[in-house]
């Protein structure tokens, strides 16, 4: 049994939404706005996905920058130009991440969006008088770049702020991989498993599972892990409380990565070719939650889950993940089932990988649908809204809901389609979606279920 502390030692309820997809799309008034709701909703979690710039095809989990906030999430109206004390401090304590990124963004713009490994060899291996120069020659685009993260901690502080004034804890999301094109990788080369010109040795990726037949290739380079030992895992720690600065709980996606990672070869056409290798284990997963600080961080432990990975889980103390969709294959001992759900997790109806539960249960065969009946409060009630009530109903500390679901939605609503490449990321909820009818049951939900 996990040992529950900080925001977790109650019973919680929470709502899964990302900044992209509120009604407005940034950290604008909408934002705030949904705090309200959730305030007035009884929820005091609200869980995105990570605020990183994404890549072309609008992913978060491949991300530009894994330090860097996403410009795209501004809200226009409240910017200015950036000057003062403040502004010299931030510029000041953000610089391990902030300078890397300004020159990055900077020299892949002039480059027309060209990734790193095929820019000119001195700026491919950062040399430093080249890189100076270059950054120089296109100044302003570079000053661009640095204000741009100011009013993002601007922005999001502000939000973070009226979040806490609320109740509202802010619940973050970071992926245990960085993108091959990526500043991290650029300007820390020696901390990933590439060869002399950049390129990846090996990928990462999943062996087939519920998601896909043939596993899923992701591409991001694999971490050198002897190298990142050697400072005692210095990037790692430093990442870690990044994320503390701008969350209060922090979910670490593909947690079993840390006890083992799939590595699939470079030329291998599908992820079905590749081989488990042992992760850093335990001397890692100590000093992130050492720095993270107790009971703010929750382990993404989905998919092919080892007694070892489960052990390491454990013996960090982390909360792990229950989804209510994966609950009803038929087998009796299934750790998703509500009767297994231990206190020491957090449990979801669907994440953002999962279709909407409408469209979930409208893909269902007959005999799966009775075995969801049969473990519902009320054999009756309506979806979405009887998978909510058993997720709110569980045993697990925290029970998220997808907002889609709350807002009774179907699978043109999916955030995310694994192994796709178009139509994802972009759902938006519409104007109005967050009202008080919606939020007065929601509460009288989260009061029956004893989770205010």
């Amino acid at each position: 049994m996990t040992s529950l502390s900080g925001p977790l030692a109650r019973r919680r309820a929470g709502v899964l939404l990302h900044v992209s997809s509120l009604p407005g799309g940034t950290l604008g008034e909408q934002a705030f706005g949904f705090v309200d709701f959730l305030a007035d909703a009884g929820c005091t979690v609200w869980q995105v996905l990570p605020l990183v710039p994404p890549d072309d095809e609008g992913s978060p989990y491949r991300a530009l920058s894994a330090m860097a906030g996403h410009p795209g999430l501004l809200d226009d109206h409240t910017r200015e130009r950036p000057a003062g004390r403040d502004y010299d401090e931030w510029r000041e304590r953000e610089a391990d991440w902030l300078d890397p990124h300004v020159e990055y963004v900077t020299i892949r713009t002039t480059l027309g969006g060209r990734p790193w490994p095929g820019w000119p060899a001195a700026l491919r291996d950062r040399d430093e008088r080249r890189v100076s120069a270059a950054v120089g020659e296109a100044q302003e685009l570079a000053d661009l770049v640095r204000h741009r993260q100011w009013w993002f901690a601007r922005q999001w502080t502000a939000l973070r702020t009226y979040a806490a004034e609320h109740g509202v804890l802010l619940f973050g999301d970071l992926p245990i991989f960085v993108a091959h094109d990526s500043a991290d990788v650029w300007a820390h080369r020696h901390l990933f498993q590439l060869d002399a010109a950049g390129a990846p040795v090996t990928v990462t990726g999943v062996p087939p599972d519920y998601f896909a037949v043939d596993g899923q290739r992701w591409n991001n380079p694999h971490y050198d892990w002897d190298a990142m030992a050697a400072d005692g895992y210095g990037w790692w720690r430093r990442r870690i409380a990044r994320q503390r600065d701008l969350f209060d709980l922090v979910r670490i996606d593909h947690f079993r990565g840390f006890e083992a990672a799939w590595h699939v070869p470079v030329d291998a056409p599908t992820a079905k070719d590749g081989r488990w290798e042992p992760g850093p284990g335990l001397p890692l997963v100590e000093r992130l939650v050492d720095t993270a600080g107790p009971g703010s961080l929750v382990a993404e432990d989905l998919g092919v889950i080892t007694p070892a990975v489960e052990q390491l889980r454990r013996d960090a103390g982390l909360p792990g993940m229950k989804v209510l969709q994966f609950a009803f294959d038929g087998d009796p001992h299934n750790v998703h089932l509500p009767a297994h759900h231990e206190e020491g997790s957090v449990v979801y109806t669907g994440t953002h990988d999962n279709d909407t539960t409408s469209g979930w249960w409208e893909t269902l065969d007959a005999a799966t649908r009775a075995r969801v009946r049969d473990a519902l409060l009320d054999h009756d009630e309506e979806m979405p809204w009887a998978l909510v009530r058993l997720a709110m109903s569980s045993r697990a500390c925290l029970a998220v809901v997808p907002a889609q679901d709350l807002l009774g939605l179907g699978s043109e609503a999916r955030m995310n389609t694994p192994g796709g490449a178009e139509g994802n990321w972009a759902w938006r909820a519409p104007g109005g979606s967050f009202s008080p009818a919606l939020a007065a049951r929601v509460r009288s939900l989260v009061e029956t279920t004893q989770r205010p």
